[in-house]
Order: structure tokens, then C-alpha cells, then sequence
């Protein structure tokens, strides 16, 4: 397929007045190697992480915590692979995409779903191999099968909860001048929308501040370990003295959501507050006027 005018756009990149001059004919081998190239990782994705997961499910009861890290690692991987026909297809047509809004949007979640999920199986494992080597005597009731479900339990959540703005934003895209579709984020919303796309951003910026510390060090102690990192004295003195810091960091981030809600949200502020005052007004006011009372501090919340 030749390229089409407006490729660029899947990149979200912004129309300029020269856009239509630029040559983009360098795509066109894209068109062709990267379909290619997405079949095969298909292919090899599916049947490989389907062998993991039959391995680790047949296992049952001589499963390891690690084994079940891996095994949910793998599946994280093969609902991904399980999308790259459809990548493959919207390449090969030029970036065009003919399956729709809804399809769309849910193989960008599941792309983002795939990554996050990744990373924390990936964090968890290595951080329940540290217990085990370095720490595998007093970790034991840290390291049972209901700590470990609880584990993924918590991070396929909380990768579920991340990957959810794509939901909101991703979306199909017509250009009339080539009648092609594309699948793209959107942001031209209005200001209700922006301010949630606001408050999530924030929300993941300050999430990787918090947990980033803490990865550095546990990633750096674990090649150390395996001597791809200096073992020097003062390198292990200082990955001693910045762990229990940056665990505290880390867990800093679960108590920092509610006032990041208050302070970006004027709409989540005003109904907190509305409540405030509606409580103070129960044990104030006679049981009378509590209907009163209600019609108010809903009327108010919802003027914000």
C-alpha cells in the first residue's frame, strides 16, 4: 500500500503547514517488515508463554512462589502477543485501522496492561528471590502461598488501574482528505476530561517517584549479587544504608493519593467538604431540617 498523506498523525504529532510537503515514502518498507516482524513475535509469544503457563499450572502443588510470578508474567505476555494480528493488519494497511472504536481501545489497554504488569511480576520475583537467599529464615511467613496471591492480586489491579486512561483517550480517528482510520489518542476533550487526564497523570508521575528509589536499589543489590554491579564496601554500605529510605518512600505513595484527589480535583474537594459540613449540621440542627440539609450539599457539589 502506498503511504498516504497524514501518516505521521499515528504518532499523534501536531499538523503543520508544511506537513503535506514532507516526503514520507520512507515508509513504505515499514508497511511490509513490521506486519512480518509482529506475525512472527506472534507466533512465537503464543506458543511460547502457552508452554509456561501449562508447565507452571501442571505443577500444582510443587509450585514455587517464583513459578507462579513466572506463570502470571506469561500470561501478562500472551494476552499481548494475542493482539499483534490486529498491530499487524493496521500496518499493513498503512496505518489504518478497520476493527473499530471498541477493539481499539481495548488492544491499547491490554498493550499498556501487558507492560505494567511485566514490571511488577518482574519486581515481585526478584524481591522474592532475595528473601529466599539472603533472608530465608526469618522471610517464611512473608513468603506463603496467601501473601503470594495476595501479591498478584495487587498488581493486577493496580496494572489494570494504570493502563485505564488509554481507555478514556484512545480512540479511532477519520481523515477525510485519505479516508483512513486511524487508532490514536485523543485529547481534544473538554475541561472535565482534561482535568481527569490532569489528575491521572499526576497520580502515575508521582506513583514512579515514589517506587522508582526503591527498584534502583533492589535491581542494583540483585546484580551485585550476581557480580554485574561493584561489590565494594562502601557500594553494599550504601545500598544498606538507602533500602529501608527508599522503602519508606515507596510506601509513601499509598497515603499521598487522597491529598493528590483533594488538591487537583476541585469537584472531589467540594463534595468532601460538603459532607464535612453536613455532619456537623446532623449533630447541630434538629432531624427536621436533615432533608433540607441534603438537597443543599448535593446542589453544591455538583456546581463544581
Amino acid at each position: 500500500m502506498e503511504p498516504t498523506e497524514g501518516t505521521y498523525e499515528y504518532y499523534d504529532y501536531e499538523e503543520t503547514e508544511n506537513s503535506s510537503m514532507c516526503d514520507y515514502s520512507e515508509w513504505t518498507p515499514s508497511y511490509s517488515v513490521i506486519p512480518v516482524l509482529y506475525m512472527l513475535i506472534f507466533i512465537l509469544g503464543l506458543s511460547g508463554n502457552g508452554v509456561v503457563i501449562f508447565t507452571v499450572w501442571r505443577a500444582q502443588g510443587k509450585r514455587r512462589a517464583a513459578d507462579v510470578y513466572i506463570g502470571n508474567l506469561a500470561l501478562a505476555d500472551l494476552t499481548f502477543v494475542v493482539t499483534l494480528p490486529l498491530w499487524a493488519v493496521y500496518t499493513a494497511m498503512g496505518y489504518h485501522w478497520p476493527f473499530g472504536v471498541a477493539l481499539c481501545k481495548i488492544s491499547s489497554y491490554v498493550v499498556l496492561l501487558n507492560m505494567y504488569a511485566s514490571v511488577f511480576c518482574l519486581t515481585c520475583m526478584s524481591f522474592d528471590r532475595y528473601l529466599a537467599i539472603v533472608h530465608s529464615l526469618s522471610s517464611t511467613q512473608l513468603r506463603t502461598r496467601g501473601h503470594t496471591q495476595a501479591s498478584l492480586t495487587a498488581i493486577w489491579l493496580l496494572s489494570g488501574l494504570l493502563a485505564a486512561p488509554t481507555l478514556i483517550f484512545r480512540t479511532t480517528k477519520q481523515d477525510q482528505t485519505s479516508n483512513r482510520t486511524s487508532c490514536a489518542m485523543d485529547f481534544s476533550l473538554d475541561q472535565r476530561k482534561r482535568r481527569l487526564l490532569k489528575i491521572i497523570t499526576t497520580l502515575v508521575v508521582v506513583f514512579a517517584a515514589c517506587w522508582m528509589p526503591f527498584h534502583v536499589v533492589k535491581s542494583a543489590d540483585a546484580l551485585s549479587y550476581l557480580d554485574l554491579f561493584p561489590d565494594t564496601c562502601a557500594f553494599l554500605r550504601f545500598l544498606l544504608l538507602a533500602h529501608p529510605y527508599a522503602t519508606c518512600l515507596a510506601y509513601i505513595n499509598s497515603c499521598l493519593n487522597p491529598f493528590l484527589y483533594a488538591f487537583f480535583d476541585l469537584r472531589f474537594r467540594s463534595q468532601c467538604l460538603c459532607l464535612l459540613n453536613l455532619k456537623k449540621s446532623l449533630h447541630a440542627s434538629p432531624a427536621s431540617s436533615l432533608s433540607s440539609q441534603k438537597t443543599e450539599a448535593q446542589s453544591l457539589a455538583t456546581k463544581v
